[in-house]
C-alpha cells in the first residue's frame, strides 16, 4: 500500500496557496473563453438544434451522466426544472435496474460524458435508440461512441484541466456546467418564462421572499394614513403619528394625488407649518405600485438613488388599497 503524504508534510505559504487559486481560475476561465469561441464557430448551430429538440419535446428532459459529469447533470436537470422545462436526472447505474422505465418515447435524453466512452451510459443510450428517444450528447469527443449514437452532439473544446496532473475534472466540468446553464436560459427566454412564473416554482427561501407579491406583505386599507388636501397640518400630523408608517397619503376622495413624508415635514419646518394644509406640503404624483408587483421590484423602487423611499402606497386605478414599508420587506427576507 502506498502511503499518502499529509498536507502537514508540505507547509504552504499564503502566497503559494493564493497563486494556486489564481492559476485554477485562469485555466477555468480559459476553458470558458474557448467554449464561447466554439459557440461562435460551429458549436452554435448544434446548440440551437439541441434547444429546439428540447423545447419541442412532448415529454420531459431526462439527464444522465456518471461521476463528476453526473453531478453536473443533476444540477442541469434541477436548473431546467426550475426554469420551466420539466426535467429529472436518471442515474446510469440505476437505469439498467428498472429506472429505464422513467424514460418514454415523448422525452428527450441529455447525456454528459467528457470522454464519450462512459460504459455506465450504455443502457441509457441503447434504450434511447430502441425506442427512438431523441438524444443530445455533451462530450469533448465528436467521434466517440456516445456522440455517434446521439441525434445532436454538443462537442466541447478540449482545454487543460486546472488539476496539475490533468486528472481531476475541473475545467471540463466548469464548461459542462456553463453550457448547461446556457441551454436552460435559452429555453427560459424562448418560452417567455417570467419572474412570476419563477415564483410558482420557488415558494421558499430568499428567492421565494423576493418573488412574493406586494399584496402579500402590504398593510390593508384599515392601516392607511390618509387625508384630504384641505386637512390642516395639525390634524395631518396626528394621523401620521397614529398610523406610524412615516408618511401620509393625500386623496381627493378616491384618488391618491400626493404624499407627505417625514422628510417633507423636516423640509417645511417653520413657525407656520401647523397652519398650512396637507395640499400645501404634499409632493404630488407620488411613486406607487400595484398589488401584483413583486416584492423585489418594490424594494428596488424604494432604493432609488436620487430619492430613496421607506414606504410605498399600493394603488388600483389610482385608489389607495394598501401601503408597504421597507421594514415589512426586510422582515420577509426580501433583499
Amino acid at each position: 500500500m502506498v502511503a499518502l503524504k499529509s498536507l502537514g508534510d508540505h507547509p504552504l505559504s499564503d502566497t503559494v496557496l493564493i497563486d494556486s487559486a489564481l492559476r485554477t481560475l485562469d485555466l477555468e476561465q480559459a476553458g470558458l473563453t474557448a467554449l464561447r469561441e466554439a459557440l461562435s464557430n460551429g458549436l452554435g448551430e448544434a446548440f440551437a438544434a439541441a434547444a429546439r429538440l428540447v423545447r419541442d419535446a412532448r415529454g420531459r428532459v431526462i439527464v444522465s451522466g456518471m461521476g463528476k459529469s453526473g453531478h453536473v447533470g443533476q444540477k442541469l436537470a434541477a436548473t431546467l426544472a426550475s426554469t420551466g422545462t420539466p426535467a429529472y436526472f436518471v442515474h446510469p447505474s440505476e437505469a439498467s435496474h428498472g429506472d429505464l422505465g422513467m424514460i418514454t418515447a415523448d422525452d428527450v435524453v441529455i447525456t454528459l460524458s467528457w470522454s464519450g466512452e462512459t460504459a455506465e451510459l450504455r443502457s441509457v443510450v441503447e434504450h434511447a435508440a430502441r425506442f427512438r428517444v431523441p438524444m443530445v450528447a455533451i462530450t469533448s469527443s465528436a467521434d466517440s461512441t456516445l456522440a455517434t449514437a446521439a441525434d445532436v452532439v454538443l462537442a466541447l473544446p478540449k482545454s487543460p484541466e486546472a488539476c496539475p496532473h490533468g486528472l481531476a475534472p475541473t475545467t471540463s466540468t466548469v464548461m459542462q456546467l456553463a453550457l448547461g446553464d446556457a441551454l436552460a436560459i435559452a429555453l427560459l427566454e424562448s418560452k417567455g418564462f417570467t419572474a412570476r412564473d419563477f415564483k410558482v416554482l420557488h415558494p421558499g427561501g430568499q428567492l421565494g421572499a423576493q418573488l412574493r407579491f406586494v399584496s402579500d406583505l402590504m398593510h390593508g386599507e384599515d392601516r392607511l394614513p390618509l387625508a384630504a388636501p384641505d386637512t390642516p397640518m395639525a390634524e395631518a400630523i396626528v394621523v401620521m403619528t397614529e398610523k406610524s408608517l412615516g408618511c401620509l397619503g393625500v386623496t381627493d376622495g378616491t384618488r391618491l394625488i400626493g404624499i407627505i413624508t417625514d422628510g417633507d415635514l423636516r423640509r417645511h419646518m417653520s413657525t407656520d407649518l401647523l397652519g398650512k394644509s396637507a395640499g400645501d406640503i404634499m409632493t404630488p404624483a407620488p411613486k406607487t405600485v400595484a398589488p401584483d408587483t413583486l416584492a423585489s421590484e418594490a424594494l428596488a423602487i424604494m432604493n432609488l438613488r436620487e430619492r430613496p423611499f421607506t414606504a410605498l402606497f399600493v394603488v388600483e386605478k389610482d385608489r389607495p388599497v394598501g401601503i408597504v414599508h421597507v421594514h415589512d420587506l426586510l422582515r420577509a427576507g426580501v433583499a
